[in-house]
């Protein structure tokens, strides 16, 4: 699986079609363990609210668990 940037429209949409999955543990899409990273427009120091960001990264982490 490759890194992917999403917006946060398509990530909200993975969850509800549940192509991404909480396991409680972990956040799996298509087997494999992933990160979810925010990136936002402004620097930190400047950000009032870190969870609402206009796009997201989607990682798969390598040493990550497979489903």
């Amino acid at each position: 699986m490759e890194e992917k940037i999403l917006s946060k429209t398509d990530i909200i949409q993975l969850f509800k079609d549940e192509i991404i999955v909480d396991s409680g543990k972990a956040w799996i899409m298509d087997g494999i363990e992933i990160d979810i990273i925010a990136l936002h427009d402004v620097e930190p120091k400047y950000l009032q609210d870190v969870t609402n960001a206009k796009f997201y990264k989607i990682i798969p982490k390598e040493e990550g668990r497979k489903y």
